[in-house]
């Protein structure tokens, strides 16, 4: 089959604006009376990730009212949050794929986790209810592969043999821009399947057997939805916030798994975080051990510049007040907040690291 490739700019729906992206373009900006009739002129820019930006816009409505203090987080893509940071045109960056200690001390950067969550694979298939279907790793790989043409194929009636699969063409939504939500998605993918990994690979960016691209979690949502017979990958907070139905995996000790939030937790318990490495995890907490553990599960990391002290600080306190009165938002989206014994040790690694 001849790929098909098509960058659909999409606006996130209306559910994940709540907060909307405050402030402009610069570090400061003359605000109304907030915070307890306090006023501020300090704007916080950052940008990156979707996969993070539907709990960080609420968590930055919630900080203007209780500080005046504005923050701005543009949801571009982990690729271009690492690229701004790096250029040091934004505060802080989001990024769903971890960067290494070496790439680190590349560009200069300091790194922590803020938040869980999961990516789920999510399917229009009228008739067929949400976490009814099941999708083996072997079928996964061979729908995104483009060798599963048609909802029924043998390989997926197989494995649910009581449902009704229809004779409907697969469409393939995947991203179109630089994603960490990818990376960690085709890591999964080259990890589960060897013909994945020798022909496709993974990446932020990878060439796609076949789908349509769209751009940021948002814009794969709204072509899941839209379309009959789709299959794509999006952050659980997407999922959950537009109603779309999301197949079961199998865990990697085989058995098949739902996206619940107990099976998320799951996951994240087998992680070990280390500010040594800042906190980095190759391979992210995507197949962490256990029968019952989610295997896309990953954090979402903040990147900071080194030598930014000041603005650092900014940063810091949005992220340590967030930690502190932000678990109900984080949780009501679908996020697994961080345990507070992480909290802690990011709190260590701000003092010791990040602010020394």
């Amino acid at each position: 089959m001849m790929k098909r490739k098509l960058a659909v700019a999409a606006t996130l729906p209306a559910v994940l604006l709540l907060a909307g992206c405050f402030g402009g373009n610069g570090n400061s900006q003359k605000t109304s009376s907030a915070g307890g009739n306090r006023k501020s002129t300090t704007v916080i820019n950052g940008a990156g990730a979707t996969f993070p930006y539907p709990v960080y816009v609420n968590w930055a409505k919630e900080y203007y009212r209780a500080t005046g203090i504005k923050v701005n987080y543009q949801g571009i893509g982990s690729g271009g949050g690492i690229r701004q940071v790096t250029e040091r045109t934004v505060d802080f960056g989001g990024s769903d794929k971890m960067l290494s200690p070496q790439e680190l001390d590349k560009r200069r950067l300091y790194q922590f986790p803020a938040v869980i969550g999961s990516i789920v694979v999510v399917y229009n298939l009228p008739g067929i209810g949400d976490t009814e279907l099941k999708l083996s790793n072997k079928s996964v790989c061979d729908l995104f592969m483009g060798k599963i043409k048609y909802w029924d194929n043998p390989e997926i009636k197989n494995d649910n043999p009581g449902i009704k699969l229809p004779h409907q063409r697969v469409t393939v939504i995947h991203r179109a821009e630089g994603s960490g939500t990818t990376w960690n998605f085709t890591y999964w993918l080259s990890a589960i399947c060897p013909a994945w990994k020798e022909k496709v690979g993974y990446g932020k960016v990878v060439d796609w057997p076949t789908g349509i691209g769209a751009k940021g979690n948002a814009g794969v949502t709204n072509y899941v939805k839209q379309t009959p017979g789709a299959i794509g990958y999006v952050e659980y907070a997407y999922k959950l916030q537009n109603h779309l139905t999301a197949a079961q995996l199998q865990s990697k000790d085989g058995d098949f798994v739902k996206p619940t939030m107990k099976n998320f937790k799951a996951a994240a318990s087998h992680a070990r975080w280390s500010m040594k490495s800042h906190f980095y995890l190759k391979g992210n907490l995507i197949l962490q051990p256990g029968s019952n553990s989610w295997p896309l599960t990953a954090a979402t990391m903040i990147l900071l510049p080194r030598e930014k002290k000041e603005r650092n600080k900014l940063v810091i306190d949005f992220f340590d007040w967030s930690f502190k009165n932000g678990d109900a938002i984080a949780t009501k989206l679908g996020y697994v907040p961080l345990p507070e014994d992480l909290k802690q040790k990011i709190r260590t690694y701000w003092k010791e690291v990040v602010l020394k």
